[in-house]
């Protein structure tokens, strides 16, 4: 089976760098229903966390988000990855970029029983070229 990239939404919540955040914020969109396609979190500095969530639903998040206090940042844009697992495949993935000389900001990945899973994020400037590069 090829490779699946597809778009996604993603949005950003920034909270404090401390123990329980993460559950409040991941436990929130649990209660109302929202199903994440991905989601990762790191320390900003200062204190504080960035925690990145990628919804199936975009409207369904930002529903959520207002109903529990939660700021989102504005809707960007990323790329997310799904295929057989095999050796390699995340770096086919990002090769396709690096030749359209597009770097790629950050991703994640996660292998399974038979399959991985990645969300690569681009500058938002380079989304269009890299949507072209990597075929979605």
């Amino acid at each position: 089976m090829a490779d699946q990239i597809r778009r996604v939404d993603y949005f950003y919540v920034e909270v404090p760098d401390k123990p329980g955040e993460g559950v409040r914020v991941l436990g929130a969109l649990k209660e109302a229903g929202v199903n994440l396609l991905a989601f990762t979190a790191f320390p900003t500095g200062k204190g504080k966390t960035q925690i990145d969530v990628v919804p199936q639903d975009a409207e369904a998040l930002t529903r959520a988000a207002k109903n529990a206090g939660l700021t989102l940042s504005p809707r960007k844009q990323a790329f997310f990855v799904q295929g057989t697992d095999r050796p390699g495949a995340a770096a086919e993935v990002l090769r396709k970029l690096s030749s359209a000389g597009i770097n790629a900001r950050a991703a994640n990945g996660a292998a399974g029983p038979g399959g991985f899973g990645m969300i690569v994020w681009v500058a938002q400037g380079d989304f269009a070229n890299a949507a072209k590069a990597l075929g979605a």
